[in-house]
């Protein structure tokens, strides 16, 4: 019977409970936040507002309910991004290694890490100005070359393996090659770079949005959250320990997912487990 790491299985309880909170606020919150009531400003915790309200009559619970959507949603498409076209341009690069092909790829690469998301996301606003969409295309690029580099890292040593040089000598080609038989050999790690670079997407849509470079209002982000509580720490802190929190727990939950699924997915631990 094979053991399940507990890694795995508090970051996907963490992770679901903040996944279906955010499914939820598609279809409902406590309140709504586009309403404005300032006579309800910083309301305790109580049974009408279980978190209280903010500096503008905002239910907390329905801020954190959305708030979690918007930075999920963010992280969720900028990693379909990476993945959609990095781990192709690292196949490709694998595929071809050593050619003015790998070259280009690898140098772009390397172009794009010299430029941290957060200034691609300055140069991106300031043509097209703040927004969530804005804030998924900088980290989508910035995520392209980490699983270019990762899918081109682990692809290497397969295509050394005697069943890739059976299938070329069977006429079958690179791409095909890399579809059939390259890409299944490492789904798995490219499964847990995913949720390692989900919670990296997590905290990096938090530090846009806290720099006014993410959603705007009246959209909910923790990292807006964070930034307009900050000059009410001394006098009101939950209104920016609870977004702060939330960011905490959801980060952690996906790196104990990511650890957890590397555990399982490793053969060699997966055996000391049996």
């Amino acid at each position: 019977m094979i053991r399940l790491p507990a890694t795995l299985w508090i970051g996907s309880i963490l992770t679901a409970f903040f996944i279906a909170t955010a499914l939820l606020s598609l279809v409902w919150t406590p309140y709504d936040i586009t309403q404005l009531q300032v006579s309800n400003r910083f309301q305790p915790w109580s049974s009408t507002h279980l978190l209280g309200t903010d500096q503008v009559g905002r239910d907390m619970v329905s801020m954190l309910m959305e708030g979690a959507r918007t930075s999920i949603a963010v992280a969720i498409v900028a990693i379909g991004i990476g993945i959609t076209l990095g781990v192709p341009l690292g196949l490709a690069a694998a595929a071809t290694r050593g050619s003015l092909l790998d070259e280009i790829i690898m140098r772009s690469n390397d172009l794009i890490f010299a430029f941290p998301s957060l200034v691609i996301a300055i140069l991106i606003t300031a043509i097209w100005g703040p927004s969530a969409t804005n804030a998924i295309i900088a980290i989508g690029i910035f995520n392209i070359p980490v699983f270019a580099r990762v899918a081109r890292g682990a692809a290497l040593p397969i295509w050394t393996l005697d069943y890739i040089l059976a299938a070329r000598t069977a006429g079958k080609s690179r791409v095909r090659i890399s579809a059939e038989h390259v890409l299944p050999n490492i789904a798995n790690l490219l499964i847990v770079q995913a949720t390692i670079q989900f919670s990296l997407g997590i905290l990096a849509e938090a530090g846009l949005s806290y720099v006014g470079l993410g959603a705007q209002p009246p959209a909910s982000s923790l990292g807006r959250m964070l930034s307009d509580s900050q000059t009410m720490i001394y006098s009101n802190a939950w209104l920016a320990v609870l977004p702060g929190l939330a960011i905490v727990i959801l980060v952690l939950g996906l790196n104990l997912l990511g650890d957890g699924l590397r555990d399982a997915l490793d053969p060699r631990l997966r055996r000391a487990r049996e």
